[in-house]
C-alpha cells in the first residue's frame, strides 16, 4: 500500500469521526457517507461547510420535503463539494420536480438521482436526461416487475447520464441477469439486477464480464470476505469494470479492509463487513481510476458511477437501518 493510498484511508477515518460528531442526531451510516465523499476529493470534512449546506436544505424546503430524510448528510456533503451550493440546490429541486412530474416516487432515492442528473448535464438537458432515466426504469419493469423499485431511481439516473441505448442496454442486463443467476446467493435477485445496472456500462461481451466478477467474487471469498452480498454486489460490479489487474484490485481491498478496522470506529462492533467492504471499494476503485494512463469509455463511465454506486447502496443502508429502528420501537411500545 503506497503512503499516498494510506493517507486516504487514514482521511476517510478521520472525516467519519467527525461526522459523527458535527451530526450526532444522524445514523453512522449516512455520516460515513459524507466522510466518504470528502475523502474522494482529498478534503477534510469541514463543519462549517457541512453545516452551511445542511442549514440551505432546510431554508429551502418545507417540514416534510424528502430532502430532509435519509439523504439529507449526503446531499449537504455534496453541496458543500460544489462551488455553489445553492445553485446546484436550486437545479436539483427543479430536476427532482420534473422526475416526479412523469410519475417517479418521492423518496430519498429520487432526491439523490436528482441530483445527480443536475450535477452531470446542463440545464437544456434536463428534461430529455428525466425522461431517458424514466424509459430505462420502464424497461426494467418490463422484465422484472417485481424487483424494479425505488431502490433503482439512482441507477436509472446513472443509465441515463451514460448515453448508452435503452433496448440495447435492457437486453445486455437480461442476458447478464441470466447467466448470473445462478451463480450468485439465493433471494438476491435485487441486488443481481443493480449488478447488472453497472456491468451494462462496461464494454466487455456478457462472457467477460461474467468471468471477470465470479473471480473476484471467488478471490474475496479465499480471503474470508464476501463481496457477494447483498449490499455489495454492484460494487463488485464496479470492481470487474476497473483497467487494472485482479491480483492488484483484491490486495488493495484486502490492505484497506485491515487497514480500517484497526481505526477508531471502524471495528467489528461498529461497522459490517458488507459496509466496510463497499466502502473500501470506493476508495480502492476511485485510486486505480486516478491511476490509470489516459481516458478510455471505461474509465469515465465508472468514475461517474462510483459515487452513484455507494450512495444508492448507503442509502438502502441508511433505510434498512431506520425501518429496523422503527419496528424495534413500536415492539417496546407493545
Amino acid at each position: 500500500m503506497t503512503t499516498l493510498y494510506q493517507e486516504r484511508l487514514a482521511l476517510f477515518a478521520s472525516n467519519s469521526r467527525q461526522t459523527n460528531k458535527i451530526f450526532k442526531w444522524r445514523s453512522v451510516q449516512v455520516n460515513r457517507l459524507a466522510a466518504l465523499l470528502f475523502a474522494l476529493e482529498d478534503r477534510a470534512v469541514e463543519g462549517d461547510e457541512l453545516h452551511n449546506s445542511y442549514a440551505l436544505i432546510k431554508d429551502s424546503t418545507g417540514p416534510f420535503s424528502m430532502f430532509r430524510g435519509n439523504s439529507a448528510i449526503s446531499i449537504s456533503a455534496l453541496l458543500s463539494l460544489t462551488q455553489d451550493p445553492k445553485h446546484i440546490l436550486t437545479q436539483t429541486m427543479e430536476v427532482y420536480d420534473l422526475m416526479k412530474a412523469i410519475k417517479f416516487r418521492t423518496s430519498d432515492y429520487l432526491v439523490v438521482a436528482a441530483y445527480q442528473i443536475a450535477a452531470h448535464t446542463q440545464p437544456d438537458q434536463y428534461k430529455y436526461t428525466v425522461e431517458r432515466a424514466k424509459a430505462f426504469y420502464d424497461r426494467m419493469k418490463q422484465s422484472r416487475r417485481f424487483q424494479t423499485s425505488q431502490d433503482d431511481y439512482i441507477y436509472t439516473s446513472m443509465l441515463a447520464l451514460s448515453g448508452v441505448d435503452v433496448e440495447s442496454c435492457g437486453d445486455r442486463m437480461d442476458r447478464l441477469y441470466e447467466a448470473l443467476k445462478p451463480q450468485l446467493p439465493f433471494r438476491s435477485g435485487n441486488s443481481i439486477q443493480a449488478l447488472t445496472q453497472v456491468l451494462a456500462l462496461g464494454e466487455s461481451d456478457e462472457s467477460t464480464s461474467v468471468s471477470r466478477v465470479l473471480e473476484l467474487r471467488d478471490i474475496f471469498r479465499e480471503q474470508g470476505l464476501r463481496m457477494d452480498k447483498e449490499y455489495t454486489l454492484p460494487s463488485l460490479g464496479i470492481l470487474s469494470l476497473l483497467p487494472s489487474e485482479i491480483e492488484s484490485i483484491t490486495t488493495d481491498i484486502v490492505e484497506s479492509y485491515n487497514y480500517l478496522r484497526t481505526e477508531k470506529g471502524f471495528s467489528g462492533w461498529s461497522i459490517t463487513q458488507p459496509e466496510l467492504l463497499l466502502l473500501c471499494a470506493a476508495l480502492v476503485a476511485s485510486e486505480h481510476l486516478k491511476n490509470a494512463r489516459g481516458e478510455t469509455l471505461l474509465t469515465t463511465a465508472a468514475a461517474t458511477s462510483i459515487t452513484n454506486i455507494v450512495i444508492a447502496q448507503q442509502t438502502a443502508l441508511a433505510m434498512a437501518a431506520a425501518i429496523a429502528a422503527s419496528s424495534a420501537a413500536s415492539s417496546s411500545s407493545h
